[in-house]
């Protein structure tokens, strides 16, 4: 099957820079173990940059069936985005109107998971446990009903990016005042929550796999994984994410976010989880191609291709 792994290197086909841009880019590194991975599964593969280039790109190299219009092949997304409060979800809406398959969740799932307050909201009213925040614009403007200390960072960015743990209303201030100047967006506020973090790393759609937590003497793991498909399915992500989860002292479990773009760096947690699970990176990235095929041709991969059917199966888009 023709395979285009896409992903942001160089940044320059756009029409102009405007918004914040991008802090994250896949390694040239971890883009080459996926096309290579992929290789070895029998795929043909490419490479292309996720920007205004891409679309004439994909017609040329999997130009559909010109009998029935179906697709040729599907995408293997990696692009991070180049810039915007959304930045995952460009290429997937682009791929969604030129009608090409791809792996990883689509716009609303991106835009949901990348809008950390909008997770919260969803998580809080499911009843779930995440915890107390307050959105923050101005480094003046009270959050009385919370405990320090306090945990600040950007509304919409992932991981790590401009975090602060801040312990009194100064250092408050000065982390609030960094997120709005800095990354140009409202500042999430919320209570430190002291003890351990588990990383959750989940595979598939109707049937998701749980991947080995990072932590597997924790005691109530079930709990655990029950939450994080909860979230996963709250923010509609598809085929693979990473949730990550918070446990007090007394065992109190506090959802901080979702990561609807894992990282297959090959020191990330994720592929960390699935190597413990008993995936070799190969075989990780087929099983991902694999739930995106079945999810939208209702089929897997190798059986497609066994059928003859490859990117043209029937079934519906979910």
């Amino acid at each position: 099957m023709k395979v285009a792994v896409v992903r942001n290197r160089d940044n320059n086909g756009i029409v102009s820079r405007f918004g914040q841009p991008c802090p994250e880019v896949y390694g040239r590194r971890t883009v080459q173990r996926v096309i290579d991975a992929l290789r070895v599964n029998g795929h043909t593969v490419r490479c292309f940059e996720g920007d205004m280039t891409l679309l004439a790109n994909l017609e040329k190299f999997m130009h559909p069936d010109t009998s029935t219009g179906r697709p040729a092949g599907m995408v293997f997304n990696m692009s991070y985005g180049i810039q915007g409060e959304c930045r995952y979800s460009p290429v997937p809406a682009m791929l969604e109107m030129a009608g090409v398959p791809y792996t990883g969740s689509g716009p609303l799932g991106h835009t949901l998971a990348l809008d950390k307050v909008v997770t919260k909201v969803l998580i809080r009213d499911a009843g779930l446990p995440t915890p107390n925040f307050r959105v923050v614009t101005r480094p003046e403007q009270s959050v009385d009903a919370l405990e320090f200390p306090l945990i600040v960072k950007p509304r919409h960015e992932s991981t790590s990016y401009g975090l602060h743990l801040v312990r009194d209303p100064k250092e408050l201030a000065a982390a609030v005042l960094n997120v709005v100047t800095q990354y140009q967006q409202e500042a999430l506020v919320e209570e430190y929550v002291d003890g351990r973090e588990i990383c959750v790393a989940l595979l598939g759609n109707d049937r998701i796999e749980s991947l080995p937590l990072v932590e597997l003497d924790f005691h109530g793991a079930q709990r655990l994984r029950e939450i994080a498909i909860a979230v996963f399915r709250l923010c509609h992500c598809r085929d693979y994410a990473r949730v990550d989860i918070r446990i007090d002292t007394a065992g109190n479990l506090f959802v901080l976010e979702i990561n609807s773009m894992a990282s297959l760096g090959p020191g990330g947690t994720y592929v960390l989880a699935a190597k413990k699970a008993g995936y070799s990176f190969t075989s990780l990235v087929s099983r991902i191609l694999d739930v995106a095929h079945e999810r939208y041709f209702g089929v897997g991969v190798s059986r497609a291709l066994s059928c003859g059917l490859g990117g043209r199966a029937s079934g519906g888009h979910r």
